[in-house]
């Protein structure tokens, strides 16, 4: 066990060393010394997407024992370059949280609970709903008698979160059902 001195601060250290401006061990605590990036303990290391934003920055996710233990920039991203922003950058935080919701939550009409669904449970229930709006709603020709075939029963809003080639995907689902009202957070 080291004992506390005055004289084991770093900042005194750098003083009475050799590097005055802080850059050679002698700035470092035991602990620090110690101490192994999480990196370099990692089995394996995945290329992934930012899900932040439309921009699509490169990611590395380092993973350990089937668990992400950090995830930087991806410097062979053409996009970024090895760069994240701070919400990139706290990625890991949504992937580890202990607050993170991994199962499918729904609230019925005038419920005061949530119930939990299977994820085919709460598709067909999405599904189902999407196609009867589509349906009742369609419109073959309006009031002049052009052929329009759309429906105003669907509207569709893409999120940033999303990269431009999921946006692009959902415009033409929607486009496909007949949606004329298809905008993205992106735009607004």
């Amino acid at each position: 066990m080291t004992t506390k001195s005055f004289l084991n601060w770093p900042v005194i250290r750098q003083l009475r060393g050799r590097d005055p401006f802080g850059r050679a061990d002698n700035t470092q605590s035991a602990k620090s010394k110690g101490l192994t990036p999480r990196t370099q303990t990692a089995d394996r290391v995945v290329k992934s997407v930012c899900p932040f934003c439309a921009v699509g920055c490169g990611q590395r996710v380092y993973v350990k024992d089937g668990k992400v233990v950090q995830i930087e920039g991806d410097p062979d991203s053409p996009i970024s370059r090895g760069r994240l922003c701070p919400k990139g950058s706290a990625s890991e935080q949504l992937v580890n949280s202990s607050t993170r919701v991994t199962e499918v939550l729904y609230r019925r009409p005038r419920a005061t609970e949530w119930e939990r669904l299977s994820l085919d449970e709460a598709t067909d229930m999405i599904a189902d709903r999407f196609v009867e709006a589509r349906r009742k709603h369609w419109q073959e020709y309006n009031d002049a008698g052009e052929r329009v075939a759309r429906t105003m029963g669907i509207a569709g809003l893409g999120g940033a979160t999303l990269d431009n080639e999921e946006n692009f995907l959902i415009k033409k689902l929607f486009t496909a059902a007949g949606a004329v009202q298809i905008e993205n957070q992106a735009r607004i």
